[in-house]
């Protein structure tokens, strides 16, 4: 642990917010810098629509969704398909199935239990259901404008051939299907802070977010 000071023998951190919010790079680097490890929860629903995608499964199955959730390749959390935009809509539909979340839920937890030090989670809902417990509670946002923006970016801009406006539906859509889902919607958990990313670079949602970690560890 980086921090001398703390009286904590582990830190376990929830982040959760929408997509493109930057939550997933400040995850990392929060986990870095705290000497915690780092699991990228959003990754695992997006294996499970990958899985689905390349066997020509419907993401709306949601029984088969479960039975790719409890048979779950975790190779395929290095595949470079992983992070392409439909595995992120499939990503988005297979999340809505209560019987996929139940299947990765223990996965999750085991993960942040097992960590000797402590665990940083980043996902949609973390702090309200997988760690509802944890010590730090981050609630990671932005306009939709600007996620669409960064996400439009990440996948080239103008020379990726997919139009901004696009993207931007993609995002309002995801956004609206992530926080209406019966089971376990996004939302801040009511003892998260939010950090609204709109106007900051990753530096400074980083020093932000310190700020809050320190002031907890040091509580």
């Amino acid at each position: 642990m980086n921090d001398p000071n703390s009286k904590k023998d582990k830190l376990v951190i929830a982040i959760d917010g929408p997509a493109a919010a930057g939550k997933g790079t400040l995850a990392r680097r929060i986990a870095q810098h705290y000497g915690l490890r780092f699991l990228d929860t959003g990754a695992l629903y997006r294996a499970v629509a990958l899985a689905m995608l390349q066997q020509g499964l419907d993401p709306d199955d949601a029984e088969a969704a479960a039975q790719m959730a409890r048979n779950l390749d975790i190779t395929l959390l290095e595949d470079p398909a992983l992070r392409e935009l439909t595995t992120g809509e499939a990503a988005s539909k297979v999340a809505r199935h209560p019987s996929v979340r139940a299947a990765l839920l223990d996965f999750q937890r085991c993960f942040a239990a097992n960590a000797p030090t402590g665990a940083v989670l980043d996902g949609r809902d973390i702090g309200t259901v997988v760690l509802p417990e944890a010590d730090v509670k981050l609630f990671i946002t932005a306009s939709a404008e600007v996620r669409a923006r960064r996400r439009w970016l990440e996948l080239g801009g103008e020379a990726s051939g997919v139009p901004f406006e696009e993207v931007l539906q993609q995002v309002l859509e995801r956004d609206a299907r992530d926080a209406e889902r019966s089971t376990a919607p996004m939302k801040p958990a009511a003892d998260a802070h939010l950090l609204d990313t709109t106007e900051l670079d990753i530096d400074a949602a980083f020093q932000a977010a310190r700020r809050i970690i320190d002031a907890r560890l040091n509580s």
